[in-house]
């Protein structure tokens, strides 16, 4: 796992941020209704289905297939950000959230950080439309997630530069980022959507330069 560098401005770690828990309620509401549907409690066993068919990211939308309701080639920019393909799916995004949101929600404060995260996700979905790989849908909050993680060792490369420090714990952390996605990649048969993580990715290492941390 890749080491988790801290900003120039050190939070001080306690309570998650309220911005940190409202991600996490949007995307633990639909997962909790899709996995007791999945085990038969209740609704349709199909609603995770329907859902990623009516919110996932679709790049055929994008090229002239036909969408289920008016808006939903836009829509799915975001909404994709929401839904995960099972239970543990879910928690492992929800801990990558906890771990890298924490302190940055803490740096920027609520609205700011909500805002971000906004942005992350139109970057990590902007990925995929540009290189799809395939006409199977993408969903997920870690295109977001790996644009905390870009933000972050963005803040930490600017330090390491006006301080005069190496850049090689930065450029380390990126190839075990490559090569986490790279071994992923091979684990679910070329599933990854590799492209949003870089989308994401790219898209933190901007907004860090557009908002540096400082002290």
């Amino acid at each position: 796992m890749i080491s988790r560098p801290a900003p120039a401005r050190r939070p001080v770690y306690g309570r998650v941020p309220v911005a940190v828990w409202l991600i996490f309620l949007a995307c633990l509401i639909p997962e909790a209704w899709f996995t007791g549907a999945d085990l038969g409690l209740w609704s349709d066993p199909r609603a995770r289905l329907h859902a990623i068919e009516n919110f996932g990211f679709w790049a055929g939308l994008l090229h002239g297939w036909q969408p289920n309701y008016p808006g939903q080639a836009l829509a799915m920019f975001v909404s994709y950000g929401f839904l995960h393909a099972n239970l543990l799916h879910f928690a492992v995004n929800m801990l990558t959230l906890v771990s890298f949101g924490d302190p940055i929600a803490r740096l920027c404060g609520t609205v700011r950080f909500l805002a971000i995260y906004a942005a992350l996700l139109l970057a990590g979905a902007a990925g995929f439309a540009v290189w799809p790989g395939s006409a199977a849908p993408m969903i997920g909050a870690s295109g977001a997630l790996f644009g905390l993680v870009g933000l972050i060792l963005a803040w930490d490369f600017a330090d390491r530069s006006r301080a005069g420090l190496p850049i090689g714990p930065i450029l380390r952390n990126i190839g075990q980022l490559a090569i986490l996605n790279l071994i992923l990649w091979w684990a679910m048969n070329g599933q990854l959507a590799w492209q949003t993580h870089l989308g994401g990715f790219l898209g933190g290492w901007l907004i860090a330069r557009l908002y540096p941390a400082r002290n």
